[in-house]
């Protein structure tokens, strides 16, 4: 029971990670190489929330406001230019990762933070002990997840957004205010990137790095998902199994690569991925 837990908890924390990513090259086409840095951004509002004496669940807000101006900044002056040049986007992206990381370094230094646990201990479920944080982190998932849909199916900019998606010229010429959806699509994405740094804090170090982990394993999900957030959870859960299952009976070491390694076995395969779910 526990394994399986495992497995179903991986791949909510595998979900929240690449969300954010996902948002973002499912409309805009731009792949954001600066999403580790975004992810650490998101951690170090825990950190300061901490410092500060205040709850740790204010960390979750701020984090989310955060990623989002300074995305709407970020779109603004660097990636709207670049639109029609997405290598040069990949590029300007991870560059500014790169930036990112250096100055939250002259801010906090390189040494590891610590931050409080937003919940703590254990709780009996189907004759086992479990991790309260870690299906805390499943519902989150389960309402990102739920979010996203509502989203996309019940409301005027997912409804655009979904234009842009299937056509863009096409939805520019019936009257859709391409530019704008691009901009709110990618303060959502880098919002909510933000907000699972944030998450990520109880199950993680945090230093100025700590986002270069999580970014290939995102981005090769988010590759093999295309802009279908089923394909996501379904990704997430079929290679997340996976690296628990190579970790608990081969290698952690080993299973620290799995996400990656069969997200390209997959795209070798078909170059869709799981973009049909």
């Amino acid at each position: 029971m526990t394994l399986l837990l495992d497995i179903v908890t991986t791949a909510a924390i595998l979900f929240i990670v690449s969300a954010g990513l996902l948002a973002i090259f499912g409309v805009l086409e731009i792949v954001n190489f600066a999403h580790g840095a975004w992810l650490t951004v998101g951690a170090y509002c825990a950190v300061v929330t901490g410092g500060l004496g205040l709850s740790p669940w204010l960390a979750l807000p701020l984090a989310f406001v955060a990623g989002a101006v300074l995305g709407g900044v970020t779109e603004r002056l660097i990636v709207r230019p670049l639109y029609s040049r997405p290598q040069d986007a990949i590029l300007a992206t991870w560059g500014l990762g790169i930036i990112i990381g250096q100055l939250i370094t002259l801010g906090f230094g390189r040494d590891v933070q610590f931050t409080e646990n937003l919940l703590s201990g254990t709780i009996h479920i189907l004759g086992t002990d479990y991790s309260l944080y870690r299906l805390f982190a499943l519902a989150a998932a389960v309402a990102i997840g739920l979010g996203f849909a509502l989203l996309l199916e019940g409301t005027r900019l997912g409804l655009s957004a979904r234009a842009v998606i299937m056509n863009q010229s096409l939805a520019r010429a019936l009257g859709l205010d391409t530019t704008r959806i691009r901009f709110v699509t990618f303060m959502i994405g880098t919002g909510l990137t933000a907000l699972a740094g944030v998450l990520l804090t109880p199950l993680t170090s945090v230093d100025p790095t700590m986002g270069v982990a999580w970014l290939i394993g995102s981005f090769m999900l988010v590759m093999v998902a295309g802009s279908s957030f089923g394909a996501l959870a379904v990704a997430c859960l079929v290679f997340g199994g996976a690296q628990v299952l190579v970790s608990t009976f081969i290698s952690p070491i080993l299973g620290g690569i799995t996400v990656a390694v069969l997200s390209a076995l997959v795209l070798r395969i078909s170059s869709k991925g799981f973009a049909r779910v």
